[in-house]
C-alpha cells in the first residue's frame, strides 16, 4: 500500500487483526490517503473470546459487582456506581465507549493519529468505516493487507475472536441486522456473478463462430 491513488482504498476487514490493520490504516491516511473499510465486524482479535471480553468489560468498568449487584442486595436498595464512573452527567460528559465494531475500529486507528492537531483531524476525516459492505462499495474492487492477516502473522493453534462476538456481548444490537444483510447481498452477488459468465460464454460462442478476416488478424484484431 506504499503507492499513492486518487480514489478511495477499500479493504476487506475480514480476517485481518485489529492492532495491526489500525497501524497501517493510520500511516496510510497520515500521508493524504483516503482508506474505506468495509466488514469491520469479521476483523480478528488475538486471544480467546473470554478473555477479550473481560478486558472490554473492565474498559467499560463493568465490574462483578455490578453485574450480580441485585443478587446480593435488597430490591429497594439503589446500587451504588462504580468508582471510575463520571458522576456528573456521564452521558453529556462522557467518557464514551463505543460497542460497534466499526467505532472500535476507529478509537483503535485515533490512537496512533494525532488527533487533536489539524493535521491529524484532516486525516480521520479521511477514514470510512462500515459493517457490512454498504451498496457504493459492494462493486468496488476490494484489498487485503497481508502483513495484517491473521492467518500470516498469528502463529497456527492460537486462539481468536471476531469484533462483531464482542461487539453483540457488551451491548451492540445490530449483529442480526448485519448478517441477514450480509446474507441477502451474497445471494444477489452470487446470481450477477452466475449472469456475468453465461454472458462472457455466449460472447466467446459468437467469436468462435464468426470467420476470421486475415487482413484484421495481421493487425492484432
Amino acid at each position: 500500500m506504499s503507492n499513492f491513488s486518487a480514489q478511495p482504498i477499500v479493504i476487506d476487514g475480514k480476517g485481518h487483526l485489529l492492532g495491526r490493520l489500525a497501524s497501517i490504516i493510520s500511516k496510510q491516511i497520515l500521508s493524504g490517503q483516503k482508506v474505506t473499510v468495509v466488514r469491520c465486524e469479521e476483523i480478528n482479535v488475538s486471544g480467546s473470546f473470554f478473555r477479550n471480553k473481560l478486558k472490554y468489560h473492565n474498559y467499560l468498568h463493568i465490574t462483578p459487582y455490578q453485574q450480580n449487584v441485585n443478587k446480593f442486595t435488597n430490591a429497594n436498595t439503589t446500587p451504588q456506581p462504580h468508582p471510575e464512573r463520571h458522576i456528573v452527567n456521564p452521558k453529556k460528559s462522557g467518557p464514551f465507549h463505543f460497542r460497534a465494531p466499526s467505532r472500535i475500529l476507529f478509537k483503535a486507528v485515533r490512537g496512533m493519529v494525532p488527533h487533536k492537531t489539524s493535521r491529524g483531524a484532516a486525516a480521520l476525516k479521511r477514514l470510512e468505516l462500515y459493517e457490512g459492505v454498504p451498496p457504493a462499495q459492494d462493486k468496488v474492487k476490494k484489498m487485503v493487507v497481508p502483513s495484517a492477516l491473521r492467518v500470516l502473522r498469528l502463529k497456527p493453534g492460537r486462539k481468536f475472536c471476531t469484533l462483531k462476538r464482542i461487539s453483540a456481548e457488551v451491548g451492540w444490537n445490530y449483529k442480526d441486522v448485519v448478517d441477514r444483510l450480509e446474507e441477502k447481498r451474497k445471494v444477489k452477488g452470487q446470481a450477477y456473478f452466475e449472469r456475468k459468465q453465461a454472458a462472457l460464454k455466449l460472447r466467446a460462442k459468437a467469436d468462435a463462430s464468426v470467420a476470421k478476416d486475415e487482413k484484421l488478424t495481421q493487425f492484432g484484431y
